[in-house]
């Protein structure tokens, strides 16, 4: 393992103050994109709804890494081009999703762990050849009754660390993504707690199978009430909180934060990203970013409506929306800025 290269990417990838698009969606989320909108639901469909996304003209304004899945990392653009290499050429790193998705975790009810570790070594291998230099695995842990358990968490926290081991061997960098999900009518401490809980069994963990902290990626959920709580919080409530959870519980030789919005509006999920660096900024360790999918997408898919015609008004939209998030990574990000104000 040579630990300067994952450092360099790293740098890279949050250069300035941009953050990751996680265009990563599988092949069933993809299809229920395109079935909303009564579009055929195959592969060139949605070969064409990514090469909107990675030839949007000033992307990598706000956007230094993006998070492939396989179909896409071996797709290619109109011309002919693969679709890391449109990426590369405007300065984007390409990544890649290698989780095989969440599967029920056998003996407990409504809980799940991440498979995928089968053949991950050869896996790794053949997509850095493609381009890749980074990588992504999720967990889900589900906050209900009785739930989560805490061998629920350590299932996942070790499926996570096996993996990241398995990146850094192959010198890719592994984004470690443990997200507590926002379903439910958990409250925002019930959130805290499960989210606190979670990441301290995972460092224990990465920390065990000796995984270098600084050559990773962590990829998080922020503190949140559950949707169905009925709950408000305001923006400021929601970033205490959350800094104080991840003070708690993230050793500060990670390098970076790049929290994924979780069901968030496009609205909602830069003002958090916003508030977390705007009122802490001098008491965090880490570069903190954002690991945004449709918080960042939605918005443009909804312009584009899949007609050709307007295919620039939504890169326009695209390229608009991540740029606002570089801005929360800096504190600048003001909701005057959305085009309805």
């Amino acid at each position: 393992m040579d630990r300067q290269i994952l450092k360099n990417t790293i740098k890279e990838i949050f250069a300035g103050s941009k953050g990751i698009l996680a265009m990563d969606e599988s092949i069933s989320t993809a299809n229920k994109r395109l079935g909303a909108k009564g579009i055929p639901q195959n592969e060139e469909m949605r070969r064409k709804y990514r090469e909107l996304i990675v030839t949007t003209p000033g992307l990598n304004q706000g956007i230094g890494g993006a998070i492939l899945c396989d179909e896409t990392i071996n797709q290619k653009t109109n011309d002919g081009r693969p679709m890391a290499d449109v990426l590369k050429e405007a300065g984007i790193i390409p990544g890649i999703k290698v989780d095989k998705g969440a599967k029920a975790l056998a003996g407990f009810q409504n809980e799940k762990v991440t498979e995928g570790l089968d053949g991950l070594r050869e896996r790794l291998i053949d997509y850095k050849k493609k381009g890749a230099r980074f990588a992504k695995w999720r967990a889900v842990i589900t906050i209900g009754k009785n739930i989560p358990t805490k061998a629920c968490i350590e299932a996942n926290a070790h499926a996570l660390t096996r993996y990241a081991g398995l990146c850094q061997e192959a010198g890719i960098v592994p984004i470690v993504e443990p997200e507590v999900l926002m379903d439910g009518d958990h409250n925002l401490q019930k959130c805290y707690d499960v989210t606190e809980e979670t990441l301290k069994i995972l460092f224990f963990e990465l920390y065990k199978y000796r995984i270098d902290l600084e050559g990773i990626i962590l990829k998080p959920n922020m503190v949140l009430a559950g949707k169905e709580s009925g709950e408000k919080n305001s923006v400021d409530d929601v970033a205490k909180a959350t800094v104080n959870c991840f003070l708690e519980s993230v050793p500060a030789a990670v390098p970076a934060i790049a929290f994924l919005s979780g069901g968030q509006s496009a609205q909602e999920a830069s003002a958090h990203l916003n508030a977390i660096n705007k009122n802490f900024k001098n008491r965090l360790p880490w570069i903190v970013a954002f690991s945004f999918a449709r918080a960042i997408q939605q918005p443009a898919l909804d312009v584009w409506d899949w007609e050709d015609s307007k295919c620039e008004k939504a890169q326009k939209v695209l390229a608009r929306r991540a740029k606002f998030n570089a801005e929360a990574r800096q504190g600048n990000y003001d909701s005057a800025m959305e085009p309805d104000k």
